[in-house]
């Protein structure tokens, strides 16, 4: 008798919602209510958001594009369902309420109904088929509504996943090969003379230098613990990082992600969208400050 959300939509206001940033009369109205954060052929990979639920018998399972919900509230879909016993008629009128509120998108309305399992056995070995699981589907506006039957046991797609995160590209240092002027090589089997008073002076240097270096390096270190830079990951969600943008030789960087926001950067107005990938070392109130400002939709164009 109860309708409860078993899914999370993998949207900007709905990551803003999860975070209480926003209520719910806040993100019905939201300017960046279409804008997505994970969706399928972005990447050649995605990871699926997989979830476990208790189920029992005569439950029933709606799967619904945002062209529903959107339109209707979940109080309006939980009263259909109760009143309608009907799968098929149900389906047929979430799609008519729907379209009658506006149907500004294509709606899609797929409903099916839980069997305790002995009886579904006891049924296939009588013989008996299995039952079509209804699928309504409209175009937007209300233009021919039709109602398919697909097999039963026909499994969804599921929700895709995003992102690993993505390095500021820095090119490498070159390293200079020095070599000796003028001169022939030794012939083969010449007899080297050792010097090690010579070289006595050169190692103590460099140890005395990398000792110096460690002490300097590890004070940068923690000095640029406070500082922040914004830019991308590779699914271009503006990010905030920690450090310098700057990679080191043999995969080295001097920066963390510190945070990744809800934001794709395609969604920052134009006018803004150099302050988000330009690397600028900024304090941490005002990276984050921005980010936030973007999220929200307060930038100014």
């Amino acid at each position: 008798g109860e309708l409860g959300r078993l899914t999370q939509d993998h949207t900007l206001v709905e990551e803003l919602l999860r975070r209480g940033k926003l209520t719910e009369e806040q993100a019905a109205e939201h300017p960046q209510r279409s804008i997505i954060t994970r969706a399928l052929g972005v990447d050649p990979e995605v990871d699926v958001d997989t979830r476990t639920f208790i189920a029992r018998a005569g439950d029933v399972v709606l799967l619904c594009s945002d062209g529903l919900t959107s339109m209707i509230n979940e109080k309006q879909v939980a009263a259909v369902l109760r009143e309608e016993s009907n799968l098929d008629r149900a389906a047929e009128r979430l799609i008519a309420e729907a379209n009658a509120a506006g149907g500004r998108d294509n709606i899609t309305v797929v409903l099916f109904r839980l069997e305790d399992v002995a009886d579904a056995d006891a049924e296939d070995g009588a013989g008996g088929a299995d039952q079509p699981t209804i699928v309504g589907m409209s175009q937007a506006g209300g233009a021919g509504n039709t109602v398919t039957a697909a097999p039963a046991g026909t499994a969804p797609a599921a929700s895709p996943s995003a992102p690993a995160e993505t390095a500021p590209r820095v090119p490498a240092a070159r390293v200079p090969v020095t070599r000796p002027r003028g001169g022939e090589p030794p012939p083969k089997g010449a007899r080297r003379t050792r010097r090690p008073a010579r070289l006595a002076k050169p190692v103590a240097a460099l140890v005395t230098a990398l000792v110096l270096l460690f002490l300097i390096g590890g004070g940068g270190y923690l000095a640029t613990r406070q500082l922040f830079f914004l830019g991308t990951n590779n699914q271009g969600i503006v990010t905030v990082y920690r450090g310098l943008p700057y990679n080191l030789p043999l995969g080295l960087h001097l920066y963390e992600t510190y945070y990744v926001s809800g934001i794709p950067l395609t969604a920052v107005p134009p006018a803004r969208r150099n302050e988000m990938v330009n690397h600028q070392i900024r304090s941490q109130s005002d990276a984050v400050s921005l980010v936030h400002a973007a999220e929200l939709g307060q930038l100014t164009r």
